[in-house]
């Protein structure tokens, strides 16, 4: 089911299918989130802040960031 990654729930993996334009897209993929990835959602912050885990690394992404990346969710 396409979403996007705000919409991700605790533990449940998820594949990246698109990051959006722009100098983001470059910030994310320095990060190690790039198109195809598949990781796990660790929390939901409040004031939703995504944290997710790929490979041994946590990344916190931002809600408005979040908003914005195109994500498959697994079950």
């Amino acid at each position: 089911m396409n979403s996007t990654l705000d919409k991700a729930k605790k533990g449940i993996p998820v594949t990246v299918v698109k990051l959006p334009a722009g100098d983001i897209k470059s910030q994310l993929i320095r990060l190690g989130i790039s198109e195809g990835d598949t990781f796990k959602c660790l929390e939901r912050l409040p004031g939703g802040t995504i944290v997710v885990q790929k490979n041994r690394q946590e990344i916190a992404v931002g809600f408005d960031l979040a908003k914005k990346i195109q994500v498959i969710l697994q079950k």
